[in-house]
């Protein structure tokens, strides 16, 4: 297995229900290095940038605003980067589907994960799905000095990543 990087967000779902320890104390079971973790105010300009690849559909907006927490009160998320052999596929599967219904009972969208009764999709983490995706998020999240190893490039992802990452 490639060692490789990858990005978790603990959502303001899982904050807001005070389910951090317990994502946390989960993805330690994994046994992968943590080379980078911050609390981020999440702008609209960096969850636009984050969920760019659903622009476009008619949930993005909500989407946007859960990642920033206008949908649960909560200013904030935690932004990790863990790094190992296969971290990205070792992380996917303890993360679960996307949609919590659908997910593996024992991962932590499964878990953990819910759906509201007004229809809300609360799925606790996001965590990259490819190498690919890991670089560019990790790049939009993190600076290189924010890092404990030299795992992104110093270029930034796309010209709006300078405006769209904020400072913890």
């Amino acid at each position: 297995m490639a060692r490789e990087a990858t990005l978790v967000i603990v959502k303001p779902d899982a904050i807001r229900r005070g389910l951090t320890g317990l994502v946390m104390s989960r993805l330690d079971q994994l046994q992968l290095e943590m080379i980078g973790a911050k609390m981020v105010r999440v702008s609209r300009a960096l969850a636009e940038a984050h969920y760019e690849h659903i622009r476009g559909k008619p949930f993005f907006n909500e989407t946007v605003e859960h990642l920033m927490g206008k949908l649960h009160g909560v200013d904030a998320v935690l932004a990790i980067v863990y790094w190992g052999d296969g971290a990205i596929e070792r992380v996917r599967v303890a993360t679960g589907a996307t949609h919590p219904e659908k997910a593996d009972p024992t991962s932590l969208r499964g878990a953990f994960g819910r759906m509201t009764t007004s229809g809300l999709m609360e799925n606790v983490l996001h965590s990259s799905s490819d190498p690919a995706d890991a670089d560019r998020e990790i790049r939009l999240w993190f600076r290189p000095d924010e890092l404990l190893k030299p795992v992104v490039s110093q270029a930034p992802q796309h010209p709006n990543t300078a405006q769209a990452r904020t400072r913890s």
